[in-house]
């Protein structure tokens, strides 16, 4: 089996090996220089101050291959239990396995599927859209991402199109995998859609890489829910660009759940394009061991009269450390600006560490912003008063855990997330004397 390496020898034949249009081509190797030229980010930047990835050696993984699939076990999917799904995409170790879609939404003009096989096939529409309106190539990682993505989904609702069936999307890791795996979601004018992803490793002690991003570009009057469950063994290092533009009058609900990965660092941007442009992002942070979890976030009002609400909460156990860093900017035009941003932090160790770092940059004289963070150790009179009631104390955490999280789970209208997400994270609550 040939193992391709992150290389000039190794992109080299990884692009002979693919069929894509010039333009594909044309991006991978735009990208590849960036990446050749940047350097890897280190704590002497802000941004990564509190991140230390020098343990990080990109020489230890190989570019995703289809000859490189084995080792797929069943990993059971815990967004999509006994709901009625529209379409589903299966990829491992940054490969497509298996994609489907119901032909009712296929004669609608609903396109859903691996974006390897669709980028050819749509490429008059991926052109003008793919890496260029809801992707920042601001450091190696993204540069590295945009060279060698692999794998990837792309949902793409016409006009006035509402799709009441979720689109599901797993993404499983073996030991030793990379996945470079590529979202982008495209609803047009007036369109409507419910998109599941979620990622597993059939281990813990799975070790491997992610280097994704998600371009989310929801038109004017679209309305999109996109939930993603960051699953991924413990081992594994996880790199993330997130980014969504909501045009006039659409709405974006983005709830994110993270509990995998030993290092993450992820940024989630979301930019209000039009006027009277709405989006809640919901966060469900849980984290244990010696797992270190970086969101960098940003609500971007570049409109008037748009409307963003921001809310992050985070369990920590064990040694495990947060770190969020967050800023709703508001440009000179966006008057009328309502925003809220707001990130909770429980710490259920005292090894445990939250870095929240809340922060405003407002040019409009017209506005509404407010931001708050909270950081405190569980009460031991409420643990008290479980017990008193016949609770034992791993019973007790596990209510006040799943109490402190009740306000994001009350946001989310899909029982299966709700569902999934309270049980994941009751399962890891430790007993803690």
């Amino acid at each position: 089996m040939t193992q391709l390496g992150f290389n000039a020898e190794g992109f080299q034949a990884f692009l002979s090996g693919r069929t894509e249009p010039d333009w594909v081509t044309d991006q991978r190797n735009d990208a590849w220089s960036q990446f050749n030229d940047q350097q890897w980010p280190t704590r002497r930047e802000e941004e990564w101050m509190r991140t230390d990835i020098r343990l990080f050696k990109l020489d230890k993984f190989s570019m995703p291959s289809a000859e490189n699939v084995e080792g797929v076990d069943d990993v059971t999917p815990l967004l999509s239990a006994g709901v009625e799904l529209g379409g589903a995409v299966h990829s491992h170790n940054g490969i497509c396995l298996a994609d489907s879609m119901s032909d009712d939404l296929k004669e609608q003009g609903v396109v859903f599927g691996s974006l390897d096989r669709l980028v050819s096939e749509h490429s008059g529409l991926l052109e003008s859209l793919l890496f260029q309106r809801a992707f920042d190539r601001e450091d190696k990682f993204a540069a590295l991402h945009a060279s060698c993505w692999t794998g990837g989904q792309l949902l793409y609702v016409p006009r006035g199109v509402h799709v009441e069936q979720p689109f599901h999307v797993l993404s499983s890791l073996a030991d030793g995998g990379v996945d470079l795996g590529h979202t982008i979601v495209i609803l047009e004018d007036g369109a409507s859609a419910t998109l599941l992803a979620e990622t597993a490793c059939s281990t813990e002690e799975t070790e491997g890489l992610h280097c994704g991003a998600i371009e989310l570009i929801v038109r004017d009057r679209a309305n999109l829910r996109y939930v993603n469950l960051q699953n991924w063994g413990q081992r594994v290092w996880h790199f993330a660009r997130q980014k969504a533009v909501v045009g006039r009058d659409a709405h974006l609900q983005w709830t994110s759940a993270a509990m995998g990965s030993r290092l993450s660092k992820v940024n989630q941007h979301v930019v209000l394009d039009g006027e009277g442009a709405r989006s809640q992002m919901n966060g469900v942070l849980f984290t244990e061991n010696k797992q270190h979890l970086s969101y960098h976030t940003q609500q971007y009002h570049k409109q008037a009269n748009c409307y963003s609400d921001f809310l992050y909460k985070a369990a920590l156990q064990d040694k495990s450390h947060t770190v969020w860093r967050g800023m709703i900017k508001v440009d000179e035009q966006a008057q009328q600006t309502d925003g809220y941003q707001r990130n909770d932090n429980l710490l259920l160790s005292n090894s445990s560490r939250a870095d929240s770092i809340p922060g405003l940059e407002i040019e409009a004289d017209d506005v509404r912003c407010t931001h708050g963070s909270t950081t405190g150790k569980v009460d031991e009179e409420m643990i008290y008063y479980a017990q008193c009631r016949g609770f034992t104390r791993k019973e007790a955490m596990r209510l006040i855990v799943t109490g402190f999280f009740q306000q994001i789970f009350d946001r989310i209208t899909i029982d299966s997330v709700r569902d999934a997400l309270g049980l994941a994270i009751a399962r890891r609550v430790r007993d803690y004397e």
